[in-house]
């Protein structure tokens, strides 16, 4: 087994203990088509700490993966960029991070209380992206002031280093052609999806076509054994149109309209 297939078997264990929808959505899918294949994973980070975009692009890279582009998400204050293996059989990664220095003096202060305690000698390995919180828990009232600004800041802050979402490819299913008709599946199964700015983001024309579940919830427990319950992990679902430039090839990036409400999918509103 190779350290690909290796990072992805570790990642995706990592993924159902917080996100149990996940395995039930895949067999959704698995049991009409069988093998559900994982169009892209994405990952969440903060800016300017040990972890951060640049430090973790190091990992990637490192398997084998080469920088596909670059995003900017003012509203939300983030940056990211797409990565894309030479082996078309292994999934696209998307990852982002967090700009701290955009959010309000109070919000900073709280991130950097946690993001302060991370080592500067954490190991740039490829089980980072599954470690979790290199932090303490926050309290619930830290959690909820930074929530109030920003809710991916939130998120991390609560649940750390982990996949954010899987991907299954609509492409590559025999059952279902459309997203239409993949999100009608998920909704008939029980599963809420990703209403942000319609369930289905992005068109024919803009190559990408793309919509999600809404994020599992699970419960927490917050500093002095605080429980609560909060938005964890959802799963995506891409379908890909031919590119101009290549007719014979999919279009293989990201469109930041599409990705701006995709990340919706783990918002506690």
């Amino acid at each position: 087994m190779n350290k690909v297939t290796e990072f992805y078997q570790s990642l995706w264990h990592d993924y159902l203990l917080i996100a149990p929808q996940a395995e039930k959505v895949h067999q959704l899918f698995a049991t009409t088509d069988g093998v559900v294949v994982n169009d892209h994973v994405a990952f969440r980070t903060f800016a300017h700490t040990p972890v951060s975009l640049d430090k973790l692009e190091t990992v990637i890279l490192s398997l084998g993966y080469e920088r596909q582009d670059s995003y900017q998400f003012k509203e939300k204050k983030l940056r990211a960029h797409s990565y894309i293996h030479p082996d078309n059989q292994v999934p696209k990664v998307f990852c982002s991070e967090l700009l701290t220095e955009k959010l309000s003096e109070a919000s900073q202060a709280i991130i950097a209380r946690y993001t302060d305690q991370i080592s500067e000698a954490t190991a740039l390995t490829p089980e980072l992206f599954w470690s979790g919180r290199h932090w303490n828990a926050p309290t619930w009232d830290e959690y909820q002031q930074v929530l109030a600004e920003s809710e991916y800041g939130a998120w991390l802050l609560a649940l750390g280093l982990r996949a954010n979402h899987f991907t299954v490819s609509v492409n590559h299913l025999k059952s279902s052609h459309s997203i239409e008709e993949v999100l009608h599946r998920v909704k008939q199964a029980g599963f809420s999806v990703n209403t942000s700015g319609g369930e289905v983001k992005g068109s024919p024309a803009a190559l990408l076509e793309q919509g999600s579940t809404m994020a599992d919830k699970m419960t927490i427990l917050f500093a002095g054994d605080d429980p609560h319950e909060i938005p964890t992990c959802f799963y995506e679902f891409a379908r890909r149109y031919p590119d101009p430039d290549n007719a014979n090839k999919l279009y293989q990036g990201f469109r930041e309209a599409n990705a701006d409400k995709i990340f919706e999918s783990t918002h506690a509103s």
